[in-house]
C-alpha cells in the first residue's frame, strides 16, 4: 500500500465592511425612482398596420387624446394587463399594453358589429 499523508490548509476568514445604512438606502432609491421614471415615460408607438387603419378610416387623435390613450395604458400595464380594448369617442383601438403599441385601429360605428378576442382589460374614455 502507499503511504498517503494529508496535510491540513487553515482556512483563511474573510472580514468584510461592515454595510451602513446610508450604503443601503442610496442604491434602492436610485432604483426606484429609475423604475418610476421608466414606467411613466412609456409613450405608446403606433404600428405601421394601426397607421394604416387611422389614415384609411380617417380617425384623428389629438396629441392630448394619445397622452391620456399612454397614461390609462400604462396604468392598465401596472394592474397585469397584456393586452387591451380602448374606447374613444371616436375611435376603438388594440393596444398591447405589455409592449406599448397601438395594433389596429377602427372608427366607433365599425367597431359595435365586431367581436374583440384575447383582450384582458378595457379602457373607456370619454
Amino acid at each position: 500500500m502507499e503511504n498517503i499523508s494529508i496535510n491540513r490548509i487553515p482556512l483563511q476568514t474573510k472580514i468584510r465592511q461592515p454595510i451602513t445604512s446610508s450604503q443601503i438606502a442610496s442604491p434602492k432609491q436610485s432604483f426606484l425612482q429609475h423604475l418610476q421614471e421608466a414606467s411613466t415615460k412609456t409613450e405608446l408607438k403606433v404600428s405601421k398596420h394601426a397607421n394604416q387603419r387611422l389614415e384609411e378610416r380617417n380617425i384623428y387623435i389629438s396629441d392630448a387624446e394619445w397622452q391620456v390613450v399612454s397614461e390609462r395604458v400604462s396604468e392598465a400595464r401596472s394592474k397585469g394587463v397584456n393586452d387591451s380594448l380602448v374606447l374613444m369617442d371616436q375611435a376603438a383601438l388594440i393596444v398591447s399594453a405589455k409592449n406599448a403599441t397601438v395594433i389596429t385601429a377602427m372608427d366607433r360605428t365599425e367597431a359595435k358589429n365586431q367581436l374583440f378576442t384575447n383582450i384582458d382589460g378595457t379602457i373607456v374614455l370619454n
